[in-house]
């Protein structure tokens, strides 16, 4: 079985009489990408900072690495915050390795280490450039180096992808599935929901300060699982008899990423009886059937909208 990297067991946080966190439980196991969700001032900053001794929880319990986060433990976490800053004026090499030691890692480690990391980021030929002269995009990567260079068991990382081009954010997408493929544990907090459908395993959802959605992203998305089907082709699709109603979609409307024809199903019809339907009538030609699964994204604003807790 695998270790829990964090365990997190009915924490709850105060400021005065807002209660920003409130009986909070959740796991992140090791080798696995995990989603830390909710809209601006849900609690999840108040949440990291609890998991990495920043802030105390009033009540509850927080296991870090099997056991209370001490500087050992510390040194065993990579946590790349939301708000970036490495020293302007220092050669980049030079703040990694320096920052590396600060975990524990040998110099020569971490020069070797640190190199090799450049080179996958793309970023070989400015070991040696003080970081004031990189552009922004290239002092985030460095930024996300410096996390990960010391082989962390546990990777914080809070809105990983924020102002990186299309090119820079698969390379950092790959690193990040390369390390949960060598069983690290990844907790990612971001307000970009495809990204979470694409990399993470199992999310939690705070609303309001309280839980709204945890579980696997696919289960998760399968629980909002409208009563209909998507089929693209050919056929009075309205005369079936399992069909309540016909809707038109277009590439991004609504709850559905592509374009096709939504079929809300009868009471008590099932989207194997439309199929049966389907090709047991002639004149149908079908190219497409899919249960009608909102995205993550719909399924977001529809818990913030709908004031979404689980109590």
């Amino acid at each position: 079985m695998t270790s829990s990297a964090v365990s997190v067991a009915g924490i709850s946080k105060s400021y005065g009489s807002f209660k920003a966190v409130d009986n909070v439980s959740f796991d992140v196991q090791g080798g696995e990408i995990f989603a830390l969700l909710g809209p601006n001032g849900a609690g999840k900053s108040t949440i990291i900072r609890m998991i990495l001794d920043i802030l105390k929880p009033d009540s509850g319990r927080i296991a870090v690495l099997d056991g209370t986060l001490d500087d050992a433990r510390k040194s065993r976490i990579g946590y790349l915050p939301e708000e970036r800053g490495l020293y302007r004026n220092v050669p980049v090499l030079e703040i990694m390795v320096y920052l590396a030691s600060l975990k524990g890692m040998p110099a020569g480690d971490a020069r070797k280490r640190g190199l090799e990391l450049l080179e996958q980021l793309e970023l070989g030929d400015v070991s040696k450039k003080k970081v004031s002269e990189l552009s922004k995009g290239m002092q985030q990567k460095v930024q996300f180096a410096v996390t990960i260079l010391h082989r962390p068991e546990l990777v914080i990382i809070d809105e990983p992808f924020s102002g990186l081009d299309p090119i820079n954010t698969l390379t950092i997408k790959e690193l990040i599935i390369g390390l949960r493929n060598q069983g690290t544990a990844i907790m990612m907090s971001t307000h970009q929901m495809y990204q979470v459908e694409e990399m993470a395993n199992r999310l939690f959802m705070i609303n309001r300060g309280k839980p709204a959605l945890y579980g696997p992203v696919q289960q998760v998305r399968q629980d909002y699982a409208l009563p209909a089907v998507i089929v693209e082709g050919v056929g009075d699709w309205a005369a079936l008899p399992a069909v309540e109603r016909v809707e038109q979609i277009s590439d991004g409307e609504g709850t559905m990423a592509q374009a096709g024809t939504l079929l809300y199903l009868r009471d008590g019809a099932s989207s194997d009886d439309v199929l049966q339907q389907i090709v047991s009538q002639p004149g149908h030609q079908l190219r497409r059937f899919e249960q009608a699964i909102p995205s993550l994204n719909d399924i977001f604003i529809r818990v913030v909208e709908e004031g979404v807790v689980h109590e």
